[in-house]
């Protein structure tokens, strides 16, 4: 045997080796990453018999996983979605006080399962107390803010279980908005529904907007997947590529990703979608010619003397002070409003329109509405009717506004006030 061929049985060694020593630090440091992320009571399984069911039930949903994965992965390559049967999935751990915080008329009626709502979107006051005020007794120990973090409610203003299928990934180093945001953005660019992205300011210790071109770096970072909106409910192959979008970023990110139970989310936005299209109404008022045409000048002048401006669409808008539409005025014949153009044109009738379910106070607003349309129909030499053409008297108008008292008070219950931030996603 060469000296050749000497050497290179020892460099293959050494090579083998170096494969085998790097496979074992890469253990070595995910298992220390997972320590860190998932650091929780260690109950003594032979005491403990909760624990112990524990243990069973996360050896069940890591099996399920990778059942989930295979079907998210044939989603992405446009193979049809089967059904899932029996199917359990890891869960994060509830907290023991959130039930408390559901309205009761929800527990028997809702599909979801506060189970299956993981602990950072149901937790209240006391977990909002927890991380705002960390013990004067003694340090806080990094493992346990992160867990601290973990159960900090998120805002309902930036992401709710009401109408958000939310992913919570934990990494150990931080990441920079631009790597997270860019990540996984080909796969997700092929949904239809809109995607949400938070995280959590630990300098502000509050949750924030994700901002693509911020300079912030994040550990902790919520991602939703918006259920619904005026389009229809999330179509399930959706909800597979965003389950293994999620997976895979934070397999990248060198973290650990907990979602819910898919098929809840998806009995969840079928429901919600059945809710929102029993309330999704326009109420329109229009004021139309009785012979003579509307000039374009006058129109201009008392929409503007009313507060309304021309908004990008054509319209004019009344908004209140945050910039909020509360109602529009549109042209009831083709051409749009256009501020170049008001001058000469005319027409012979407008609509004023009011979106129900995106506007606070409705029943106010509609009566601010009837009395302007009738100050136009007034100045304009007009009549004022509905979209029957058909008189519009006090009496026409009272129960309007007490159909519109009715469907507000429903978004209320369901959690999703008229108005709200929430309201203006779904019914976008």
């Amino acid at each position: 045997m060469t000296d050749l061929q000497m050497g290179m049985i020892g460099l293959g060694g050494a090579a083998v080796f170096a494969v085998l020593a790097y496979n074992k630090w890469q253990e070595h440091k995910h298992r220390k990453l997972a320590e860190a992320l998932l650091s929780a009571r260690q109950a003594d399984v032979l005491l403990d018999e909760s624990a112990l069911d524990g243990m069973r039930a996360e050896s069940s949903g890591d099996a399920a996983a990778a059942v989930d994965d295979a079907q998210a992965r044939a989603a992405l390559a446009g193979a049809p979605d089967r059904a899932d049967q029996g199917r359990l999935e890891p869960l994060l751990r509830p907290d023991p006080d959130a039930h408390a915080a559901v309205p009761e008329h929800h527990a028997a009626s809702d599909v979801r399962d506060n189970a299956s709502i993981p602990a950072f979107l149901l937790a209240g006051e006391r977990s909002a107390r927890l991380a705002s005020e960390p013990s004067a007794a003694r340090p806080v120990h990094p493992d346990e803010q992160g867990a601290n973090v973990r159960e900090l409610a998120v805002p309902s203003y930036l992401l709710s279980p009401t109408i958000d299928y939310i992913a919570a990934i934990e990494i150990s180093e931080p990441a920079g908005a631009y790597q997270i945001c860019e990540a996984q953005r080909a796969p997700l660019a092929r949904l239809a529904k809109p995607v949400h992205w938070i995280g959590f300011n630990e300098q502000a210790h509050e949750w924030e907007p994700i901002i693509e071109d911020s300079d912030r770096d994040y550990r902790h970072i919520r991602v939703g997947l918006q259920l619904v909106d005026r389009r229809g409910p999330v179509r399930d192959s959706d909800l597979s590529i965003f389950h293994l979008a999620m997976q895979d970023l934070a397999t990248e990110l060198m973290g650990f990703a907990e979602l819910p139970l898919r098929e809840p989310a998806l009995q969840l936005a079928a429901q919600l979608d059945e809710f929102c299209a029993g309330i999704d109404i326009q109420i329109g008022i229009n004021v139309i010619s009785q012979g003579q045409v509307f000039p374009g000048t006058k129109l201009r002048a008392l929409a503007e003397s009313a507060g309304l401006t021309i908004d990008d669409e054509g319209r004019f808008a009344r908004c209140d002070d945050d910039g909020k539409v509360l109602y529009l005025l549109t042209n009831q014949e083709s051409q749009s409003f256009a501020a170049a153009s008001m001058r000469t044109m005319s027409t012979h009738g407008v609509t004023f329109l009011l979106d129900v379910p995106r506007v606070a106070n409705g029943d106010r607003v509609l009566t601010q509405m009837v009395e302007l349309a009738r100050r136009f129909a007034d100045a304009l030499h007009g009549a004022l009717v509905d979209d029957n053409r058909r008189p519009l008297s006090d009496s026409a108008i009272e129960p309007i506004r007490r159909q519109v008292v009715q469907y507000q008070t429903a978004m209320a219950t369901r959690q999703v006030p008229a108005g709200g931030v929430l309201a203006l996603r779904l019914f976008s």
